[in-house]
């Protein structure tokens, strides 16, 4: 095993300073140096030269900075192998969770999958659900993440180069901030919408937002649409705001000042569990297991067209 102290070391090494090197890894400068006084006495070596005009690297120093950046990667390569072999023994689902992308559904699920698959056991990994995160972990889902639930449409999916197992048409509801005026009513008609701002996920991103856009704008066109990325951000904007944003059930604890409220309307929207296109003989178990507990409805997208 390598010394954890390489990786402070590399840290400074990077960043030139004991300070800079201390904000990026979370812990004081004092400590940053006893790590690096550490590592020079245990290895006899001298890795930095400290002057007036800040750190500057020996040549033992960058010879070591070399050498130290393959044994740390190869150390977690090694780990990642590790955990890949002691996988092999256990069949073992991983369900990918972002602030963004709930595991709920598994609670919902969980007796009538362990009845099925007894042998299963379910690991959470969270990751960061930005736009260009999310879409290279669902175009590389099997390797690190087996699962994410989510909405789709054929487009997304052909995108991000997944598959969806489909599990429901989610009614499409709005949410508030729950220091709007709308926020005490328990269900929104369409005209509570009239001379209200809307957020819908910019055009694109999903056919059936898509259709539900034109729809609004073809026959309710009091209400003004504005465009949104799906990320946190837009959840904030929303409850710092009187803006209404169009959303589905499963996004109800991702902010907790905001309120998903039904509306009176037919609109709807697939949701599903995402898939590598060639998913583990576990994951084919696991799915199977699903379709049997949850037939996938009829696909049909409901639009008021009134």
């Amino acid at each position: 095993m390598y010394n954890l102290q390489l990786e402070t070391f590399i840290k400074v090494a990077e960043c030139g300073s004991f300070n800079k090197a201390s904000e990026e890894l979370y812990i004081s400068p004092p400590a940053v140096i006893k790590q690096i006084n550490l590592l020079e006495s245990s290895l006899n070596l001298q890795l930095f030269v400290r002057t007036h005009r800040g750190l500057v690297m020996t040549d033992a120093g960058k010879s070591l900075y070399h050498d130290a950046k393959y044994i740390i990667g190869y150390f977690h390569e090694s780990v990642n192998r590790a955990r890949k072999a002691m996988l092999k023994d256990e069949a073992v689902i991983r369900i990918g969770t972002s602030s963004l992308t709930s595991g709920k559904f598994l609670m919902d699920m969980w007796s009538d999958i362990h009845e099925i698959c007894p042998d299963l056991k379910f690991r959470l990994v969270p990751f960061e659900n930005t736009r260009n995160s999310s879409v290279e972990i669902l175009k590389n889902l099997g390797q690190n993440i087996d699962i994410v639930a989510g909405i789709f449409d054929d487009n997304f999916l052909k995108v991000r180069k997944c598959n969806a197992l489909l599990l429901s048409h989610e009614p499409v509801r709005c949410a508030v901030s729950v220091y709007n005026e709308l926020a005490r009513k328990p269900e929104l008609n369409i005209s509570d919408l009239y001379g209200k701002n809307l957020m819908i996920i910019r055009r694109g991103w999903n056919i059936y937002l898509d259709i539900i856009r034109d729809d609004l704008i073809r026959n309710h066109s009091q209400i003004n649409i504005i465009d949104f990325l799906f990320t946190i951000d837009a959840f904030n904007q929303c409850e710092n705001s009187d803006n209404i944003m169009i959303a589905v059930d499963n996004w109800a604890d991702v902010h907790p000042l905001l309120k998903v409220i039904p509306v009176n309307w037919n609109y709807c929207i697939p949701f599903g569990l995402l898939h590598s296109p060639e998913p583990s003989p576990d994951v084919r178990r696991f799915l199977k297991a699903i379709r049997q507990i949850k037939p996938a409805p009829e696909c049909k997208l409901k639009v008021n067209t009134a």
